[in-house]
């Protein structure tokens, strides 16, 4: 081994290791001449090599398992070395013997010969190079092949470090060879690294390295383990050339790094900071900036009295939002709390004014569930809704099984608990969708900022709407069916070439396949779905039964023709057997609506915008805006996924079908909010292809997009389209999440209940026995009128509830008095805040209408208060007349129901097709070829029993409707 006065110089401490050599120079003693045992004047070496990258004097050698080649790259400065083409990892000589006594780490100063390296970064300092892993840039091979050759065998995952050849001693002295000691680590950090695939990558000295300290990634304790100590290090960077010092890589900074990573931390921390800022802004006592003054509600309802900081933070968390979806990431469990804590400003902002439940009407659904609890039955006599009793019973059940008394709690916090729990299932239809990540999710959005219709509160409505959307989810989900179109394209005919050019788009859906273990358990639970909808609501059972007909014929599922006629026969049964109480007398009531479709859309529309106060009207033009925005995109959405050759028929179904609904019945005037609340999941899926109409490129999941291929024109670019579709989609929202407040609580007014408005409805129930008559405030008499009180939340059996008129002239009471006195004892007179709030929108009544009234129901000589407070009081006549008594409670007539007499046939048929049919559904799901002759015999009994109880359903509805009338 050769020395050289730097080695001599190492040897007394003042190498740094972890310093960048100086400029590359002569090995040489003073006056350049070497010293030791090489020879005395080695051959001049041009500063950089030929093209070819191997110089003239050496030929590339081949590095041995374990070694670093003779002479190699000293790294220092890092400089690229002019060789490109990967034939050797350096210029050095061949073989590693011809510096005998050197151990195998140590690099011999000068080539065989007597030629001094001369690659760029070597100096005449440092006579040993280990190479230590940094921060590999492409991810790291668990166990690196061995290289036979030193063509590109060291890749930019090693970091150089140079050693002094001998230990640290405190007295200069002629430079020995050293006795070699086993480093057994050595040999396998010299070993030559692979990129992924066997590919090698760049050569250390192609990529700037810097010494000065360890690489992010790189362990600290294998540097420190080697460097040497502080005043060397301070000594020998002082000898170094400053031009030919490498700049050391400083560490980022806390600071650095934090911003770095703001994509990862910065939309959860937006999303908890708007949704603390709401909860302060809506629940602190009002002032500047917060709180909410009740008291200031008007016309527009609670978008008046909000403060600026709620509506702040609403954008905040829709900003929030956007922030992640444009990060192309499908962060599933972000998003979904995103959407949560939108949805809970959006839809609990009333539980969190107010400490009593929203919506009058929810107060008899509670009365309901006291009844059932206390009577444990069921009396479609009381109320036409007690004949679909499903969703009460249930509820009375499980609060009686978990001790539940009071209801106020769970009512006030449903209209939240509600549209959270329709979001899970709604993710799962969009979850079979062929659409991006951003489409999904903002799908998912629309869904929460335009759910402005109301009927999320304590209700049957609202419980099967999240039945109807699970129950198409796992239609899609297990029993989706996608089949491409492989027939030929008819010759002739344009309306036929343009339905088969529609049926060969790509199916919008994606197919699952699912065992048939699997499918036969999801097909009970779709059959219990539907009973339990069935016995809780009127409509509902017909939404799922016209969404599962539809799929069928749009070939979209793989059940069979059996279900929807086993699932309309559930329907027909329980309206004809459950609810004879309710239609007997009354069919044209059930079936007059058939048909009138203009007389159905014109109660829902220009009725309730005809006669209300201007600036109410706003918030009815709000509402109807938000409908037309909504289907005005699905419309551009579908138009922008055609264009792309996608077809997106379930899409397209869910928002079609609830339409038809219109030609059954006015629903008391609602059918048009109805038709809105079930055509939302494809309204919501189309709307949100408006924005985001491209495909996924690669899997469901995949962040990238494809791009569709315009032949006459030049596309935008892709990136810039997208980040302008997402401008425009935060945009949207943003404005759907303002008007949205609009829409929603826009009649505060008279569907805010008050405490004091529940406590004078509890004073009349501490007042009941035996019975009671409760007279609330109406424009005009009619049988659709509902009362504007909390009314039947107890006793609902006990109290009749009536009308009694009342004029724009507050001081004209003879209307009141008159129905007072025609009344027994135990008739109260109710004055609220939201009945006079409900007469001046909807009925022109003047501003001050309600104390007036209350000051002329105080001054009047035979009235009597019996509760004062300050939304409500409670009035009643100071004497009755002579002989009158409180009457006994009403108790609803026992015995059977009507009956027909074919009625115990038709109930032996039922059994018999629904036995039969379920057997040929679960036959069919098996996929057996052996099964198809026991279908056809199953079919044999099927057919004759469902004609059968079909012909007895419908003797029924003649024999005891029409009979009874």
């Amino acid at each position: 081994m050769t020395t050289t006065p730097a080695a001599e110089t190492a040897e007394v401490g003042e190498t740094d290791p972890t310093q960048p050599a100086p400029s590359d120079g002569a090995r040489a003693g003073s006056g350049g001449e070497p010293v030791g045992t090489a020879p005395s004047k080695a051959p001049e070496v041009p500063e950089e090599a030929p093209d070819d990258g191997v110089p003239d004097h050496a030929a590339p050698g081949d590095s041995r398992d374990g070694e670093v080649p003779k002479g190699g790259v000293s790294g220092g400065e890092a400089t690229k070395s002019p060789r490109d083409d990967g034939d050797s990892a350096s210029d050095d000589t061949d073989d590693a013997d011809d510096a005998p006594g050197a151990p195998p780490e140590v690099i011999s100063d000068q080539a065989p010969g007597g030629a001094p390296d001369t690659f760029d970064g070597d100096d005449s300092e440092t006579t040993a190079v280990i190479r230590l892993p940094a921060r590999p840039i492409s991810p790291p091979m668990a166990d690196a092949p061995e290289a036979e050759d030193a063509s590109g065998s060291e890749i930019d995952t090693t970091t150089e470090m140079r050693l002094p050849s001998a230990p640290l001693r405190p007295t200069p002295k002629p430079a020995e060879p050293e006795p070699e000691e086993p480093e057994p680590a050595e040999p396998e950090l010299a070993e030559p690294v692979t990129a992924e695939g066997g590919t090698p990558e760049r050569r250390p000295w192609e990529r700037a390295v810097a010494t000065s300290s360890p690489l992010p990634g790189t362990p600290e304790t294998a540097s420190e383990a080697m460097a040497a100590p502080a005043d060397h290090r301070e000594s020998q960077s002082t000898q170094r050339s400053p031009e030919k010092a490498a700049p050391a890589a400083a560490r980022p900074s806390r600071m650095t790094t934090v911003m770095r990573s703001a994509a990862v931390w910065l939309p959860p921390l937006l999303t908890i900071e708007g949704l603390i800022m709401y909860v302060l802004a809506l629940r602190v006592a009002p002032g500047p900036l917060r709180g909410v003054d009740v008291t200031k509600i008007d016309a527009l309802g609670l978008i008046s009295a909000m403060p600026l900081t709620a509506f702040a933070a609403i954008l905040l968390m829709l900003v929030a939002f956007f922030v992640t979806i444009a990060q192309n990431t499908d962060r599933k469990f972000l998003l979904l709390f995103q959407i949560a804590a939108i949805t809970f400003a959006l839809h609990g902002a009333s539980a969190l004014i107010s400490d009593e439940a929203r919506f009058p009407t929810a107060y008899v659904h509670a009365g309901f569930v006291e009844y059932i609890n206390r009577t444990g039955e069921s009396s479609a006599i009381l109320d036409a809704r007690l004949a679909w009793p499903g969703f009460f019973a249930l509820v009375a059940f499980v609060t009686k099984a978990a001790g539940v008394t009071d209801l106020a709690t769970i009512m006030r916090w449903t209209p939240l608990l509600s549209n959270l729990l329709y979001l899970l299932p709604f993710v799962l239809i969009l979850r079979q969708v062929v659409a991006t990540t951003r489409a999904r999710w903002f799908a998912a959005l629309l869904f929460v900022i335009v759910q402005w219709i109301g009927q999320d509160y304590f209700s049957s409505q609202g419980f099967t709407y999240a039945i109807y959307l699970a129950f198409v989810a796992i239609v899609l989900r297990w029993f989706g069916k996608v089949e491409p179109r492989d027939k030929p394209m008819p010759a002739k005919g344009r309306v036929r070439r343009l339905l088969a050019r529609l049926d060969g788009l790509t199916p919008g859906e994606l197919p699952h396949s699912t065992g048939a273990y699997d499918r036969v358990i999801m097909l009970i639970v779709l059959i219990g779905l539907f009973g339990t909808a069935t016995a809780s609501h009127q409509i509902t059972p017909f939404m799922m039964l016209g969404a599962l007909t539809g799929l069928l014929l749009l070939r979209r599922t793989s059940l069979s023709w059996a279900l929807p006629f086993f699932l309309g026969l559930i329907v027909l049964s329980w309206i004809s057997y459950q609810t004879v109480t309710f239609w007997s007398g009354h069919i044209d009531q059930l079936f007059g609506g058939l048909g009138r479709i203009l007389q159905n859309l014109q109660s829902n529309t220009g009725d309730r915008i005809d006669g209300s106060d201007p600036r109410h009207a706003l918030v009815l033009m709000a509402r109807l805006g938000i409908c037309g925005v909504i289907l005005t995109l699905a419309a551009i959405g579908l138009l922008r996924r055609v264009r792309r050759g996608v077809g997106d028929r379930a899409a397209l179904l869910l928002l079609c079908i609830p339409v038809l609904a219109l030609g059954l019945q006015n629903y008391g005037g609602e059918i048009g909010l109805r038709i809105y609340l079930f055509a939302l999941p494809g309204a919501c899926i189309l709307a949100a292809y408006a924005f985001f109409p491209n495909l996924p490129a690669g899997t469901e999941d995949a962040p990238e997009e494809t791009v569709p291929i315009r032949r006459r024109n030049i596309r935008f670019n892709p990136e810039l389209t997208r980040r302008i579709s997402l401008l425009l989609a935060a945009g949207c929202a943003m404005a759907l999440a303002m008007v949205f407040l609009v829409a929603r609580y826009g009649n505060e007014q008279f569907e805010r209940v008050s405490a004091s408005e529940v406590a004078a409805m509890h004073y009349i129930y501490d007042h009941d026995e035996p019975s009671a008559r409760v007279l609330f405030l109406s424009p005009v008499l009619g049988p659709e009128v509902t009362p504007i009180i909390p009314w039947g939340e107890r006793d609902f059996d006990k109290i009749s509830y009536e009308q009694v008129l009342v004029h724009k002239d507050p001081a004209q009471l003879s209307s009141v008095l008159d129905k007072l006195r025609a009344s027994p004892p135990n008739t109260y007179l109710v004055a609220t805040r939201a009945q006079a709030g409900y007469l001046q929108l909807n009925h022109g009544y003047p501003d001050d209408w309600a104390p007036r009234f209350r000051v002329a129901l105080d001054a009047h000589k035979d009235l009597k208060r019996v509760f004062n407070g300050e939304d409500a009081a409670v009035y009643t006549l100071k004497s009755f007349p002579e002989g009158t008594e409180i009457p006994e409670r009403g108790v609803p007539l026992g015995g059977s129901d009507p009956t027909s007499p074919w009625t115990p046939v038709g109930l032996a048929a039922l059994g018999v097709t629904w036995i039969a049919l379920f057997v040929y559904e679960v036959f069919r799901l098996g996929g057996r070829e052996s099964g198809r002759r026991t279908r056809r015999r199953i079919l044999f009994v099927a057919v004759p029993a469902f004609v059968l109880a079909l012909a007895v359903i419908a003797e029924r509805f003649i024999v005891i409707g029409y009979q009874l009338q």
